[in-house]
């Protein structure tokens, strides 16, 4: 799994607060080149850039900020080419397709 989205404080606390860690996601995709190679604090999990996600073809992408689900999963629509699928965990957990 790999996780989209503005790597926020929020979205790190929910992480480390839910103990979801590298072994869980492989990376987190954030637009901000400032943040892209450096690792999330607590979780450790490498930040990569958005464009990178082919590389990996994730069968799902955690959407943590969810007020963004539709302009992140449009812009990643390529990755149902490999069957890839969009979990949002807040305000209530959905998968789609």
């Amino acid at each position: 799994m790999l996780s989209q989205g503005k790597v926020s404080k929020l979205c790190e606390e929910l992480l480390n607060y839910c103990g979801v860690g590298a072994n869980l996601i492989s990376h987190v995709a954030d637009l901000n080149p400032h943040k892209q190679n450096t690792l999330l604090p607590g979780s450790r999990i490498p930040v990569i850039a958005p464009t990178e996600i082919a590389k990996f073809k994730p069968d799902y992408i955690l959407i943590l900020p969810w007020n963004l689900k539709d302009e992140i999963s449009s812009s990643l629509s390529y990755v149902s080419d490999w069957g890839c699928k969009f979990v949002i965990p807040v305000p209530t957990t959905e998968v789609i397709s």
